[in-house]
């Protein structure tokens, strides 16, 4: 083995003394130290770097979500001043301006004075009973708003937007059912029975945003398309169905006396909730929307009539003789 000299010099000669081979050791042991030392340091100014991106980027999704979570609520969907859409006669839907970013819904004016029905669905479009309901009663449904025997009111929330591997489907859901209402409103009714066709089990992904727009721009007669197709990349109605899901939640609903908000479906009739049984039966819910119409007709009976200025006043004459006792 040669040694090497001090400083990179010329090896040593066999000759070297003690000395000069213990300076040469010492020499090879500092430069050894000194390429550690480089090297420990290139390592600890990566690892920083690389720390500092990490961290960067949690401070950057952190953000984000702070951000979106105190973003304030922006407008809702024309035609849903109540939070829902209405639906009457040949699927024609009841217009009403947007509500602003801070405005109270407005309560539909109900009909259960007259021969139309007030039906109003609360639903998930994730809700696996919801998709039982619409299976068993949406052609029936369908019959009676068609003819104008029954008006249908549909308030999508957004209860279930924890059950979807985090894409938030419910949430997805009904914004793309307020893009509809915004942009092409009598389409609503169709749109909504397609949801239900082709929807997607609970705990699943749900459908993408792709796939939303291919079913709201599908159906029969829609207008706007390119604008719904936009309003549901963007999530436009994102925040309005939020603030919708929250006012549901709190309660009480509109038109009825139902104080708290059970879960989805919550159905009414003339402001009275449907209670079902499962399996659902279309026989059921027919009875029940016969008796609750009957039951707003009796109310309506009963209260206490108000006189018509034109209506005559009996007359002696008009009224039917006393009855006399038989021979």
């Amino acid at each position: 083995m040669t040694d090497i000299g001090p400083s990179g010099s010329e090896p040593l000669s066999k000759n070297a003394t003690k000395n000069q081979r213990r300076a040469a050791a010492r020499e090879r042991a500092q430069l050894a130290r000194k390429k550690q030392k480089r090297r420990q340091k290139t390592s600890r100014w990566l690892l920083q770097g690389g720390l500092v991106v990490v961290v960067l980027a949690i401070v950057v999704a952190v953000v984000v979500v702070i951000t979106n979570s105190i973003r304030p609520a922006g407008p809702g969907p024309a035609n849903m001043a109540s939070d829902g859409i209405r639906i009457g006669q040949d699927f024609v839907a009841e217009t009403t301006p947007a509500l602003g970013a801070d405005d109270e819904p407005t309560a539909t004016e109900t009909t259960a004075s007259s021969d139309t029905v007030d039906i109003v669905i609360y639903l998930d479009y994730l809700c696996p009973i919801c998709g039982g309901f619409e299976e068993a009663n949406n052609e029936y449904i369908a019959g009676l708003v068609s003819s104008g025997a029954a008006t249908v009111e549909y308030h999508p929330v957004a209860i279930l937007t924890n059950s979807s591997l985090g894409t938030k489907y419910s949430n997805r859901a009904a914004n793309a059912a307020a893009c509809v209402a915004n942009y092409s409103p009598d389409s609503f009714f169709d749109f909504n029975t397609a949801m239900f066709e082709n929807q997607p089990e609970e705990g699943t992904r749900g459908l993408d945003d792709a796939r939303l727009a291919e079913i709201a721009t599908g159906v029969d007669g829609v207008t706007s398309a390119s604008q719904i197709t936009q309003c549901i990349d963007d999530q436009e109605f994102a925040s309005w169905v939020g603030a919708a899901t929250e006012r549901a939640l709190d309660g009480p609903l509109p038109n009825s006396n139902v104080q708290s908000f059970r879960g989805t479906p919550t159905v009414l009739v003339n402001g009275q909730q449907y209670e079902f049984s499962q399996p659902f039966t279309n026989e059921e819910f027919r009875n029940f929307v016969v008796t609750a119409a009957g039951n707003s007709y009796a109310d309506a009976a009963t209260a206490t009539p108000t006189p018509s200025p034109e209506a005559p006043a009996e007359t002696p004459a008009e009224q039917a003789p006393a009855e006399t006792p038989a021979g």
